[in-house]
C-alpha cells in the first residue's frame, strides 16, 4: 500500500518554470550550425581522430567486404599450434595400451560348450623379449577366463597366455607373439610422483568401442591404504596401497596406464569408488610396487609373499587427541602403526598380538605407516623367517617375536 502526504507546496508559476528554455533552444541551434559549417574544414585538416565515409564510399566499402577484400590492411594468416604436450605424450604411449578380452566357456541349452566374451578391459605393453611381448593388466580382467585376447591400438587381436595372475594387488602377466607389436611403453617411477602434478589416465571405458580413451587430471594422493575385503566376510583381508588420481577411471579401464607428462608409466590403474556421491575418485597401483610382482608373475607364475595377519592402519590416520586418550601412547611416540583386528590363528595372533596394540619398530628399525610395514614385510623378510615387533599395549612398551608364514589365497 503506498502513503502519500496531501500538504504539497503550492505550484510555482509557469512562466517563470519556462523562461529559460528558449535561450537554451536559441543555443543548441546556433551550435549545430556552426558545426555543419566548419566540418569541410575539419576534414580536410585531418584533425577530426576518426574517419567519415561518403554514402559513396560506405557502399563501396560494403562491396569489397563482401568480396573479401578489405581496404583495413593487408590479411594476416594466423597459424595455432594446437599440438600441445598432452597430445604428443598420447600419440606417443597409445599404440602400448592395448585392450583385453576375456573368453570364457559356457554351456548352452543342448550342454555344449561354446566360448562367449565375458567381459574386457586394459593392458599396457611392458616388454618385448625373444619375439615374445608381455602385457600387464589386472587380475581381475582375466579372473575366470578360458582364453584371453589382446586387442591392440589399430584392433588387431592377437591370442595371449596368462603367465601368472595375483589376487591381493591385482595384477596379471599376460604373454603373446611381438611380431604385431610396435610400442612398449617407457616405466617411471611413482615414488617420485608429487601430489598436484598432471597424470593422464589411457584405456578403454566401457569396452572396447572406447578404445584409446584419454582423460586427464592430477595426482590427488599418493601411498593411500585401500583395506580389500575379498571373501565378503567384513573384515580386510589386505590393504592395497595405491596412487589416487582426479582422472576420470570407469568400467573397463582396469589394466590401463596412468603416465606422467613424459610419457612415463607410474601406474596401472585398478580401482573407482563407483557411488553416486563420490566423483573423481580413481585409484592405480604404483609402478614402484608393481614391478617386484610383474617380475615374479613373469618367472614363477605366482606370488609367495610372508604373512602377518593383521588389519593395521597409519596413526596419522588418527586424531592426535585419542594417541593418549585411546591408545594411551606415550608423547615421545611420533609415528607407528595400530591394529583393528587381529585374524584368528595367524602368526600375530600366535605371537599375542591384540587389537589396539600401536607397532613402532620391525627388527629394531622405526616403522612410521602402513607402507613402512609392507616395504619391510615383503622385501627384507622371507617366509618361515621371525621377526621382532616392538609395541605399546596402554601406554606399555612391549616386545614379541613373529613367525611368518606364507599368504595363500
Amino acid at each position: 500500500m503506498g502513503y502519500y502526504d496531501d500538504h504539497t507546496k503550492p505550484e510555482r508559476s509557469g512562466k517563470k518554470k519556462s523562461s529559460w528554455l528558449i535561450p537554451s533552444f536559441v543555443g543548441l541551434v546556433i551550435g549545430v550550425i556552426l558545426i555543419i559549417l566548419a566540418l569541410p574544414t575539419l576534414l580536410e585538416s585531418n584533425l577530426l581522430p576518426y574517419d567519415i565515409a561518403t554514402q559513396e564510399e560506405g557502399s563501396r566499402l560494403s562491396q569489397d567486404n563482401a568480396a573479401g577484400n578489405s581496404s583495413a590492411g593487408p590479411t594476416q594468416n594466423v597459424n595455432v599450434d594446437i599440438s600441445t604436450q598432452v597430445t604428443e605424450v598420447v600419440s606417443e604411449v597409445t599404440p602400448a595400451v592395448v585392450g583385453i578380452v576375456n573368453i570364457q566357456s559356457q554351456s548352452n541349452l543342448w550342454q555344449q560348450q561354446e566360448s562367449g566374451e565375458a567381459g574386457t578391459g586394459s593392458g599396457v605393453i611392458y616388454k618385448t623379449e625373444n619375439d615374445r611381448a608381455y602385457v600387464v593388466t589386472n587380475h581381475h580382467v582375466i579372473e575366470g577366463a578360458d582364453e584371453v585376447e589382446v586387442v591392440l591400438s589399430d584392433e588387431t587381436h592377437v591370442s595371449a597366455e596368462l603367465r601368472g595372475s595375483d589376487l591381493f594387488t591385482d595384477l596379471a602377466v599376460l604373454e603373446m607373439d611381438a611380431a604385431e607389436v610396435d610400442k612398449v611403453i617407457e616405466l617411471g617411477s611413482s615414488e617420485n610422483v608429487n601430489v598436484g602434478e598432471p597424470a593422464i589416465a589411457i584405456g578403454n571405458p566401457l569396452g572396447l568401442m572406447f578404445s584409446g580413451s584419454v582423460t586427464q587430471g592430477i595426482i590427488s594422493g599418493k601411498q593411500r591404504a585401500i583395506p580389500q575385503d575379498f571373501d565378503s566376510d567384513g573384515r580386510a583381508d589386505w590393504q592395497a596401497e595405491v596412487i589416487q588420481t582426479d582422472a576420470a577411471i570407469n568400467p573397463g579401464n582396469s589394466g590401463g596406464a596412468l603416465i606422467n607428462m613424459n610419457g612415463q608409466l607410474i601406474g596401472i590403474n585398478s580401482m573407482k569408488i563407483a557411488q553416486s556421491s563420490v566423483e573423481g575418485i580413481g585409484f592405480a597401483i604404483p609402478i614402484d610396487s608393481a614391478v617386484p610382482i610383474i617380475e615374479q608373475l613373469e618367472q614363477e607364475g605366482t606370488v609367495t609373499r610372508p604373512y602377518l595377519g593383521v588389519e593395521a592402519y597409519s596413526l596419522e590416520e588418527v586424531a592426535q587427541v585419542e594417541w593418549q586418550r585411546t591408545l594411551k601412547l606415550p608423547e615421545d611416540v611420533e609415528g607407528g602403526i595400530y591394529l583393528r583386528s587381529i585374524e584368528p590363528m595367524s602368526p600375530a595372533d600366535q605371537a599375542g598380538l591384540q587389537e589396539l596394540d600401536v607397532i613402532t619398530e620391525l627388527d629394531g628399525e622405526p616403522i612410521q605407516d602402513v607402507i613402512g610395514l609392507r616395504k619391510h614385510l615383503y622385501q627384507e623378510k622371507q617366509v618361515g623367517e621371525d621377526m621382532t615387533i616392538t609395541y605399546y599395549r596402554d601406554g606399555e612398551q612391549r616386545e614379541t617375536t613373529v613367525n611368518l608364514s606364507s599368504q595363500e589365497y
